[in-house]
């Protein structure tokens, strides 16, 4: 679910001091994203979930940026309509949780 060691390489990148503001910045800029899917609203979900993919791989949520790909093709193949948001959401909330709470216990 999370590539810990992705996680590891980042924090070594910028510094144990700076992690916990990019960490709570990606969850601000992620969450607007998410709240958005929450309503339902498709208007940009292929850019919606393009920037949450791209978050998500920097951050190492892995299996939420894998769902995000998925949902970016099919939105670009022209099946927004198609795409599983309450999946996407549901990996999202597991990958938060399972991230903030393991996090203490990395490196």
């Amino acid at each position: 679910m999370i590539d810990w060691p992705r996680v590891n390489e980042l924090k070594d990148e910028i510094g144990q001091d700076d992690f916990g503001e990019v960490v709570e910045l990606f969850l601000e800029e992620v969450e607007e994203i998410i709240k958005k899917l929450r309503d339902d609203d498709r208007s940009q979900l292929e850019q919606d979930l393009h920037f949450l993919k791209g978050c998500a791989l920097n951050l190492g949520f892995d299996s939420f940026s894998k769902l995000c790909l998925q949902g970016e093709r099919q939105a670009a193949e022209g099946q927004a309509g198609e795409v599983d948001l309450p999946a996407i959401l549901d990996m999202f909330e597991a990958s938060k949780h399972s991230f903030l709470t393991e996090l203490p216990n990395q490196g």
